[in-house]
């Protein structure tokens, strides 16, 4: 591909991360994740934000996504500015400095019977 593809902001309007699983760890952790694109010849630096319902946002996260690669981000993974809270609706905005493509993915694992889910993230004009 000669050419980045995708946006620089990015929307995922839905968040929740449950505080346990079922089945063995780290596989069957119950997570949320942002799989970014990266197809520009330009490392992707990526700053994400958390927003609460009842609270002030967090962030931001920072990331690198190499330049014509794929990076899967826990949510559960960011630690800093601080953890992203179990049990807790969130939504997020990721930026990044080139043209990425994000998708946004959970596995819910809190029954025998796992549920995976996956939606292409809102891409956000700039």
């Amino acid at each position: 591909m000669n050419q980045a593809i995708g946006h620089k902001r990015w929307a995922i309007a839905e968040g929740y991360i449950p505080s346990y699983g079922n089945g063995p760890e780290p596989a069957f952790t119950s997570h949320e994740t942002a799989c970014i694109l990266n197809t520009s010849d330009l490392d992707a630096h990526i700053k994400i934000w958390i927003y609460f319902e009842d609270r002030d946002p967090i962030g931001p996260y920072q990331e690198t996504v190499q330049a014509k690669r794929t990076k899967h981000l826990r949510f559960n993974n960011l630690k800093e500015p601080e953890p992203v809270p179990l049990d807790t609706d969130y939504a997020s905005v990721i930026e990044s400095d080139v043209p990425i493509v994000v998708q946004h993915t959970r596995l819910d694992s809190r029954q025998a019977e796992n549920a995976l889910i996956s939606t292409i993230a809102y891409p956000v004009a700039i």
